[in-house]
């Protein structure tokens, strides 16, 4: 695997593991009912989960260019990391808002 498209697929897990932290961070100030920091964390979230999403999409332009990016099992890794982390935090913004009805 080339350096570059090494980079990009840590990118896409180091920029997901810092969007579930921030989800997770979300949900634990929602419940403590500081909503403000709540949306502050999901907005850290989105920042990071578009990151991640910019670095896929690098790879993905390289083979719709024709350069096949060698499929390894850390991209198979950086592909799963990426979409459980999108799911999680859809369901993060759920909890805050269930949290802000509730609370």
């Amino acid at each position: 695997m080339e350096q570059k498209d090494l980079e990009s697929v840590m990118s896409i897990i180091i920029h997901s593991g810092n969007a579930k932290s921030s989800g997770v961070e979300a949900i634990q100030e929602a419940k403590m009912k500081n909503f403000d920091l709540a949306e502050e964390k999901l907005n850290e979230a989105n920042q990071e989960i578009n990151k991640a999403h910019n670095a896929q999409t690098k790879l993905l332009s390289l083979e719709a260019n024709g350069e096949f990016p060698i499929v390894s099992l850390l991209v198979v890794h950086s592909q799963d990391h990426l979409m459980t982390t999108m799911t999680f935090l859809e369901m993060a913004r759920e909890f805050v808002e269930l949290y802000k009805t509730i609370g």
